[in-house]
């Protein structure tokens, strides 16, 4: 390949990056503005709390309905077309919730906001792939985690200023468009990963008694991968979404603990800063997990907020690596379509966000929030057992030619798989 060959390849890498950093970071500030959202609304428009929950669960909402019809989609569609098509839906459910005269324009702000970022996260692993894939997530999700540190304090600061906090959601609305713009005037982009047909082993196995073995070891790879993403975002999610209350039943007053709940998006900003840990042949998964299990140990053992507050910022930077890099191993499975994968990516992210955080609020009912994080442990446990390297190798098993297709595969990175030779 030529010089200039690679040099145009490098120039359009970095600019996916830019455009999908530009849509993640304007997704991370909403999403970490939903939670004073929900109170905000329950004042402006006089309903209970409990019915404007249904605006957190928009996300992965959006997220299992795309896993259904995403791959139809990008059938059709590029991935360019997809990214902006998302990031204007996103834009136009920010716009509702922000100036939601009533309940059900909130909600449909909601859905949209979920429908337009689920988009995003389904092209995202499609246009950062190779072999840095989990890198290159890791630091545009280190953006979106950075600007999600910006959402609470504009939200608190509008609010307390006349105005509703509201209104701080609008901020979001710009960065999308012109990611929008700016994606409908790029080229469009395939996958560059070789697209293999769904549900089948790759052309390179050419014997038929060989295809059931292979078969099976590609479900059980993809079975593996999705239930690592599942792990992995339950525990991001348990922190997300009742780190506020964690602070508050350690005794702060609500608002104080609303400014210091920015201490897990900082932990996660630095975590997904530094990137996947690379300890020995370790996969990342565990180093960066035993971070998150200091972090989870300081929040529920002690009852002291500064503690809470530390542990909230240690779980952030163990956490932070774990969704990007088992998203980079499922999507880089041989044997099914990176767009399939994509989309199995998406329903593991979206079964994650609708249970994890209802389960912790479920066992809190049982005994206390303190004792409820403590769920996080079996969770990460349990991501530790499935990211062990197995004894044979996937890629070996679907031929010679398709592990030299798949040489720049980002699991040979991550260490969730063998690694090929």
């Amino acid at each position: 390949m030529s010089p200039n060959a690679e040099g145009r390849m490098d120039s359009a890498a970095r600019g996916d990056e830019i455009r999908i950093g530009l849509g993640l970071s304007s997704m991370g500030y909403v999403l970490a503005g939903l939670g004073g959202c929900v109170a905000i609304l329950a004042r402006d428009l006089d309903e209970p709390t409990s019915r404007l929950a249904l605006l957190s669960s928009g996300f992965a909402a959006g997220l299992l309905f795309v896993a259904l019809v995403g791959p139809r989609l990008l059938r059709s569609w590029s991935m360019t077309s997809v990214l902006s098509l998302g990031a204007v839906i996103c834009a136009m459910g920010t716009v509702l919730l922000a100036v939601a005269p009533v309940y059900a324009v909130a909600i449909a702000g909601g859905l949209c906001i979920g429908l337009g970022g689920a988009l995003l996260v389904l092209v995202t692993p499609l246009m950062l792939d190779g072999p840095t894939a989990a890198a290159r997530l890791s630091r545009v999700n280190a953006v979106a985690s950075a600007t999600g540190i910006l959402a609470p304090l504009a939200i608190g600061a509008l609010d307390s200023l006349g105005p509703t906090g509201r209104l701080a959601m609008l901020a979001a609305a710009p960065p999308l468009l012109v990611l929008a713009v700016m994606t409908r005037r790029s080229k469009p982009v395939a996958p560059r990963a070789p697209v293999l047909i769904d549900s089948a082993p790759a052309a390179a196995v050419g014997r038929s008694h060989s295809r059931p073995r292979v078969g099976r070891q590609v479900a059980t790879a993809v079975g593996l991968g999705w239930l690592r993403i599942v792990l992995s975002v339950a525990v991001e999610f348990c922190f997300v979404v009742w780190a506020v209350a964690r602070l508050v039943a350690a005794g702060l007053p609500t608002a104080t603990a609303a400014l210091l709940g920015s201490a897990f998006p900082i932990g996660m900003a630095v975590g997904r800063v530094i990137g996947p840990i690379h300890w020995r042949g370790w996969s990342p998964v565990v180093p960066s997990g035993v971070f998150a299990v200091v972090g989870t140990l300081l929040v529920s053992l002690f009852d002291v907020p500064a503690v809470v507050a530390i542990g909230l910022v240690v779980a952030g930077i163990g956490v932070a690596p774990l969704y990007p890099v088992t998203l980079a191993a499922l999507v880089a499975t041989p044997g099914l379509s990176p767009a399939r994968l994509a989309a199995i990516g998406a329903m593991a992210s979206g079964v994650a966000i609708l249970v994890a955080p209802a389960a912790l609020a479920l066992l809190a009912r049982a005994v206390d929030l303190r004792t409820a994080y403590l769920i996080t442990l079996p969770l990460l446990a349990a991501l530790f057992a499935l990211s062990r390297r197995p004894r044979t190798s996937l890629v070996e098993s679907l031929g010679r030619d398709d592990v030299h297709a798949r040489r720049d595969s980002p699991c040979a990175v991550d260490g969730l798989a063998p690694h090929v030779d």
